[in-house]
């Protein structure tokens, strides 16, 4: 769940789900159908399922333009919302509130700007929807996980711009924390950052980044717990 205090836009929208796609076993992609719901690349919604009495909040998954409105959901061991999620079938009901946040991109930087996007986890969300939105974008993406069948949806990235950081098996391109390899990294000093993933990481990634002489309002950060 991310950190991030919501907007005061409390818009709220009532979905069929059209699919579940499983990308490991604990981890799966809801899509929506999108209908009129508009937002902007990098946001998260809160999602509820009607009937319940509980929500949680999820970066955007799809890209601004694309059919579906789509979220990534990793099941949380022992946890009472995810399990609940998983257990969807298609034409389950749910709610969404939002979209909320300021975590994106706007269309004249990303015409124009070099992106490194570091993600741990289902830290990738956001920057999938950037991607998908801005195709042309000159980004890197940096992501780190446990083992490599977390690395979502990764044929749809240029192999040259994603860099898969594993830390419990050799399945990646490096192996080792994503923070390990961010040390030996040399990057333009006009990249832009952009970090989304669990709090420890983005604190420490944050340090190397200036130790490298980058100064912090190049670095956009979403934390998550």
């Amino acid at each position: 769940m991310s950190l991030m205090k919501p907007d005061m836009q409390m818009d709220v929208s009532f979905y069929k789900v059209e699919e579940i796609r499983y990308l490991t076993d604990e981890t799966f992609s809801l899509k929506l159908p999108k209908a009129r719901f508009a937002f902007k690349a990098g946001q998260h919604i809160s999602l509820g399922i009607v009937g319940g009495n509980q929500s949680r909040e999820y970066s955007i998954y799809s890209g601004e333009n694309d059919e579906n409105l789509e979220l990534l959901i990793k099941e949380v061991d022992n946890g009472y919302f995810t399990p609940r999620l998983r257990k969807l079938k298609a034409g389950s009901m749910v709610e969404v509130h939002g979209p909320f946040g300021k975590f994106g991109m706007e269309p004249e930087l990303a015409a124009k700007g070099k992106f490194v996007f570091i993600a741990s986890g289902t830290g990738i969300a956001p920057f999938r929807s950037i991607v998908h939105t801005y195709p042309d974008i000159d980004y890197r993406i940096i992501h780190g996980v446990r083992y490599s069948k977390e690395a979502y949806d990764r044929a749809e990235y240029s192999g040259d711009r994603y860099t898969l950081c594993t830390s419990r098996d050799k399945g990646g391109d490096y192996n080792g924390r994503l923070t390990g390899y961010l040390k030996s990294c040399k990057f333009d000093p006009e990249t832009h950052f952009d970090l989304c993933g669990n709090s420890n990481m983005i604190f420490d990634a944050l340090e190397i980044l200036k130790d490298k002489g980058f100064d912090r309002d190049q670095i956009h950060c979403e934390v998550y717990f």
